[in-house]
């Protein structure tokens, strides 16, 4: 059943409103997906805060006009699904993740930072750690040279300590 002229246009803000707020845009062609799998993939989607949906391209191409994903306009050609999300990497993540289990799911571009993404971009941007990871790793490797210099200080002061310590201990035990 085809969208009305005021359905299209609801579908079209509603899309252009997520694409305001995104940095990432995958799109996979999903042809042959059972709607298990397609329900599967939604749900890791939502889980990750990942705006998943299934738009006609002529739609997708109004919902993106004028904004940095209008570069992915040529790639959208054919049956696809359409992930934005305002983490850099979650929607390429989910996508890329979810075509590695599952072969009908084919990564076929995206869009970040205004380039255009083909199928590979969108995996190595698929294989970078999320923000808390990278965080984390960042947090790592600013406490490690601390770390390093106290234990470096206890060694040294467990060293003259424990010099000093043991001729009194073997005094009072003479």
């Amino acid at each position: 059943m085809s969208l009305n002229r005021n359905e299209k246009a609801a579908v079209v803000t509603d899309v252009a409103a997520q694409v305001a707020r995104s940095q990432t845009l995958a799109l996979a062609e999903y042809r042959g997906l059972t709607v298990e799998h397609l329900n599967n993939l939604r749900r890791q989607a939502r889980d990750k805060g990942v705006y998943l949906h299934v738009l006609k391209n002529t739609l997708a191409r109004r919902a993106v006009a004028g904004t940095p994903f209008e570069v992915a306009s040529e790639s959208m050609v054919g049956p696809l699904i359409y992930g934005f999300s305002e983490d850099a990497v979650a929607a390429a993540k989910v996508i890329a993740d979810f075509a590695k289990g599952n072969d009908k799911l084919i990564v076929k571009a995206g869009a970040y930072a205004g380039k255009a993404l083909n199928a590979e971009g969108v995996k190595a941007l698929a294989s970078i750690p999320t923000k808390e990871v990278l965080l984390a790793q960042l947090a790592g490797l600013l406490m490690s040279p601390i770390s390093r210099t106290a234990r470096v200080l206890a060694a040294v002061a467990e060293k003259k300590g424990g010099g000093a310590e043991a001729p009194a201990a073997e005094a009072a035990a003479a």
